[in-house]
């Protein structure tokens, strides 16, 4: 079946040249000394905020800071969006990317903005033909202003900004149950729907970590013991704890193809009911090779204090050797309204790469630059997954980039990471909320 025409929308190289007055106020701090942002809108998506570098007035070329800050804003917009935008209606909304710069930190106090505006800039978007070719909107510098800041200016300043387009199909997969209840997973194009998954979920034995087994993939019990108990932790003790739950991900022959494991229980922090960020669980996502199981990713999960609680994570990839695993994702979802578990590299919204991760940043260098592994392989948008929150019906909706996807074992790896971020939502509950039975091994039952 073929993929969903998706687009996406990028800003980035973004940079300020703000020139001085002949005879500037004593009393003004010239605004390239202070820092300054950007709010950038597309229509009714969630605004994005930027940091924008300034330059001195006589750069006529982006320098190493501007071009590192990459890509500032990612947009995505799927064939629905597409033609909602396209239509001939009068009532049909254009697409129109506006940005407001602002000197000052970005934050509010008392619900006042604390960023002073510089000015806007606004680039309309004909996203015609961009489902096939991409297409550049804008690259360059712009005027903004009107000579503001009385006593500071001499001419306008100048913003440089790139505006692009490009065509980004996606594979969309949704289960048709909650993944604890062992539903079909169907791949949507349209109002196609058609089967290519089977999820088995199941209580892997607390006395035979790691030995789960799939009736065409056999295990090593010596091997799978060693790399499941490295990644795992072997704090399992009576109490607040919910351990052992795994998924196994079949295609239509009823061959494994990929798995989530929890390696780590989700044990409630001392004195309290909660899974803490200190003290995560964890699941390892698993594909098959070489007649094994073998580890690809981690997914860490915790239970986030504050004014509505939220489910943290933090999602790395292990690499084939036995060097550190790649943290390419750390953020947060609600607990009580869901949301979407989403891995973008190079994006300036949703989860982004940690910085200081080993390699090197994916904002390195060039027209929106990446660096070493695992970025030469996971570039740009990787998947999503849109769960819901606590207490409601969940079947969780994946998207995976196309350009990700070689083979079905790639496709299931996805579907399993998007498992265990659904059922990491309930492993992070409260321990004075009662789960489904589903979730409850037979002895949790008799309590």
């Amino acid at each position: 079946m073929d993929p969903c025409p998706f687009v996406r929308v990028t800003v980035g190289n973004l940079a300020l040249k703000i020139p001085v007055a002949s005879k500037p106020a004593r009393s003004v701090v010239h605004p390239s000394s202070a820092p300054c942002f950007c709010k950038i809108k597309l229509n009714n998506l969630p605004p994005q905020n930027a940091v924008v570098p300034c330059l001195p007035p006589e750069a006529q070329t982006l320098d190493s800071a501007a071009q590192a800050n990459g890509v500032a804003a990612t947009f995505h917009l799927s064939k629905s969006d597409l033609d909602r935008v396209g239509s001939k209606s009068i009532f049909a909304p254009k697409l129109c990317l506006k940005i407001s710069i602002y000197t000052g930190r970005r934050g509010s106090t008392c619900g006042v903005n604390s960023g002073r505006l510089l000015g806007r800039v606004s680039v309309p978007l004909d996203l015609a033909g961009t489902e096939c070719k991409p297409s550049v909107f804008h690259n360059g510098w712009v005027s903004v202003g009107k000579g503001v800041l009385k006593g500071v200016f001499s001419a306008q300043t100048q913003f440089h900004l790139n505006v692009k387009a490009e065509p980004d199909p996606r594979f969309v997969f949704q289960f048709d149950g909650e993944p604890e209840c062992s539903p079909q997973v169907f791949q949507i194009q349209g109002n196609i729907r058609q089967p290519v998954f089977t999820c088995k979920f199941s209580f892997r034995s607390t006395g035979d970590r790691g030995t789960q087994r799939s009736r065409s993939l056999h295990l090593d019990h010596g091997n799978s013991r060693s790399w499941l108990g490295s990644f795992g932790s072997e704090r399992e003790r009576p109490g607040k704890e919910r351990k052992g739950w795994s998924i196994t991900v079949h295609d239509l022959s009823g061959s494994p193809v990929a798995a989530a494991s929890m390696v780590t229980p989700f044990v409630a922090s001392p004195g309290s009911d909660r899974v803490s960020r200190s003290n995560p669980g964890s699941w390892l996502i698993l594909r098959p090779g070489d007649n094994t199981w073998k580890p690809w990713g981690r997914l860490e999960a915790w239970r986030e204090r504050g004014g509505s609680d939220g489910l943290g994570y933090r999602f790395e990839l292990i690499p084939d050797t036995s060097g550190a695993g790649i943290v390419l994702a750390e953020s947060t979802l609600s607990l009580n309204k869901g949301g979407k578990f989403v891995l973008d590299l190079g994006s300036g919204s949703g989860t982004r790469p940690v910085p200081n991760s080993p390699g090197c940043s994916p904002r390195g260098s060039g027209d929106f630059g990446y660096g070493l592994w695992p970025y030469c392989l996971y570039r740009g948008f990787v998947m999503s997954a849109k769960v819901e929150g606590e207490g409601r019906c969940s079947k969780p909706a994946v998207e995976v980039s196309v350009q990700h996807v070689n083979c079905t074992e790639d496709a299931a790896a996805y579907v399993a990471l998007a498992a265990a971020v659904d059922l990491s939502m309930d492993a992070c509950r409260l321990f004075s909320q009662r789960l489904r039975k589903e979730l409850c091994q037979d002895s949790e039952l008799l309590r």
